[in-house]
């Protein structure tokens, strides 16, 4: 619970037709459905004072009905979980707004807490996000794992699929700390920013690097950035809910 003035709300938006795992929201993984991990996940997070799933779909709230979870039925037309958040907020009193995805099953409140506390202290950064240090060269290289570099507020700069920063000449001698970060999927919302940013149209370099987190710099706001040791663990297919069980019989 926040001890903060400004109520904090986390959303966890769940669809039910994932291109890749249809109906993986409601999949059991340790006796639940899959999305009531994240949603006990925000639940811990110290600064959440309240938590809803929004969907689209009835079979999710029929799914989450016997644990007494509160859902907010959305529009089906939503083209992103940012999108269907606005819509939620629409209707819902809350400060600041945390975008916690719903197949992230392992999320860390302490991460979720993380994201929070730029956006209490500082009401002009729109939104935060995370990150932790990369080292291995492969996922520095893949264009599926997102990085994202920062200035020295600690504001992200760029987020990109390519490996940025280019180091050109090889680290220099001194340099301290992690030279290359990958972007944790986790978000928050100012209040105001959120309904605003579910108005603004698509950036070109949102639409270059499929990133929808670029719309956010090219319109000039600020995006703060937390660092963590957290490593997602997210579920796109049946294969890696497989893998999630296994992480939970051996917790």
């Amino acid at each position: 619970m926040s001890s903060s003035s400004k109520k904090v709300l986390a959303v966890v938006p769940a669809r039910y037709g994932s291109t890749r795992f249809p109906g993986k929201m409601v999949a059991m993984l340790a006796g639940k459905p899959l999305v009531m991990h994240a949603y006990l996940r925000a639940k811990s997070a110290s600064l959440v004072d309240e938590v809803l799933v929004a969907t689209d779909d009835a079979r999710i709230a029929e799914a989450l009905a016997p644990y007494d979870i509160p859902v907010v039925m959305t529009r089906a037309d939503h083209p992103s979980g940012s999108d269907r958040i606005a819509e939620v907020v629409e209707s819902v009193e809350a400060d600041v707004i945390v975008n916690v995805q719903g197949d992230e099953v392992l999320i860390d409140p302490a991460t979720i807490d993380g994201v929070i506390q730029p956006l209490l202290d500082d009401p002009s950064i729109a939104m935060s996000t995370a990150r932790h240090a990369l080292t291995d060269p492969k996922e520095i290289n893949d264009p599926n794992i997102v990085k994202v570099i920062c200035n020295a507020r600690g504001h992200a700069i760029y987020f990109s699929r390519s490996p940025i920063p280019y180091v050109r000449d090889g680290v220099p001698a001194g340099m301290t700390g992690a030279v290359h970060w990958q972007h944790v999927g986790l978000y928050a919302y100012q209040r105001e920013f959120i309904q605003q940013y579910a108005r603004m149209a698509q950036t070109p370099l949102e639409q270059l690097e499929c990133l929808e987190q670029l719309r956010v710099l090219e319109n000039g706001y600020t995006i703060a950035v937390a660092d963590t040791v957290y490593r997602s663990v997210g579920v796109d297919t049946p294969e890696e809910l497989e893998a999630a069980r296994k992480l939970f019989e051996n917790a």
